[in-house]
């Protein structure tokens, strides 16, 4: 019996290295469509079909355009960013990387699948500096949601849960106290020099791999400066493409809320770990609880979310398709 169990267990190790990608990837899909479908049943099927009949067509139009600023934006912070790390200048290559990374990373968690997408336009350079390259790319928008979503949350907290004006305040402290040292601590070359990669010395392996990022070192203030500027920008554009949305199915302009629930929606997506396909189900959920609370129907939340995800993931994905089969192709 112990040997028939022990064969057994043998097997199926064997059938999930075989086909662990697969596996993978139909358990995302499963988690997802779970997602989707607990969300729905929660939000009543009538209601979205509903919702979906009365929308404000212009709206959601507007919401659609907006995803050429968001892209432009995208590949100018993109452009800086292979300029400043990877030395390339081409803008062929940068779309073309730029459009991979999204195609590639649409449907892998934590859009891993982005870093490899980003490197297949840069054959001539290592993998692990187009890596660091990426992840300098999202760090400025990361910092963006971080800050606002905190903030948008703390405001949350405290409008939604009656916390006293004391706590806020001491949350808000406890915020910009965060950021300032995070801020310094980032652009502190002793950080980078003295005190990380002296540790790492005394492992070979580690700092080979870790000097790459010797790039974060006496960072650009200019080139800092400029990538946090883009990325507020882009940061504001899905805001208010999200805004659009909303508005669309509500029929109604309170812009100021839509926004807020945008910062909440985006703040819980970044905390939240991605095990979904594509973050469905996440920014839905969120979506609709953050809208909900503030006194929208939950249809309109699910719809604005949905149609949110058609937009700046599914759209960029196909147009990434392209530019991967082109690649293959070649």
């Amino acid at each position: 019996m112990s040997s028939q169990s022990n064969n057994l267990t043998t097997v199926l190790a064997g059938f999930y290295e075989r086909n662990k990608n697969l596996l993978l990837f139909l358990f995302k899909i499963a988690i997802a469509a779970g997602l989707l479908i607990y969300i729905i049943s929660f939000v009543n099927f009538r209601e979205i079909v509903h919702s979906l009949n009365e929308s404000a067509v212009e709206y959601i139009l507007i919401a659609a355009a907006l995803l050429i600023p968001n892209l432009f934006l995208q590949f100018y912070k993109w452009k800086l960013t292979a300029e400043y790390v990877l030395g390339v200048n081409d803008n062929k290559k940068i779309i073309s990387s730029l459009f991979c990374g999204f195609s590639a990373g649409s449907f892998t968690p934590a859009r891993i699948g982005e870093y490899f997408g980003r490197a297949i336009s840069f054959k001539d350079k290592p993998l692990l500096q187009v890596t660091v390259a990426t992840i300098l790319d999202k760090f400025f928008p990361l910092l963006m949601v971080s800050f606002f979503g905190a903030f948008a949350a703390i405001l949350f907290i405290h409008f939604y849960y009656d916390d006293s004006f004391y706590l806020t305040f001491s949350l808000f402290i406890v915020l910009f106290t965060l950021f300032y040292f995070l801020f310094l601590l980032f652009i502190n070359p002793k950080f980078w020099g003295n005190i990380l990669f002296n540790k790492l010395k005394e492992s070979k392996k580690l700092y080979k791999i870790f000097s790459n990022l010797r790039v974060l070192k006496n960072l650009d203030k200019k080139y800092a400066v400029r990538m946090l500027g883009i990325s507020f920008l882009f940061y504001a554009c899905f805001l208010v493409q999200f805004s659009f949305l909303v508005a669309a199915f509500s029929h109604q302009m309170n812009f100021l809320k839509y926004i807020w629930s945008g910062n909440l929606m985006m703040f819980a997506k970044t905390v939240i770990p991605p095990v979904s396909l594509g973050e469905l189900g996440i920014r839905e959920g969120a979506s609709v609880y953050f809208l909900s609370e503030m006194g929208e129907l939950a249809a309109v939340a699910f719809n604005a979310s949905i149609f949110l995800f058609l937009i700046n993931v599914l759209v960029p994905s196909l147009i990434g398709l392209f530019f991967l089969l082109r690649k293959n192709d070649d």
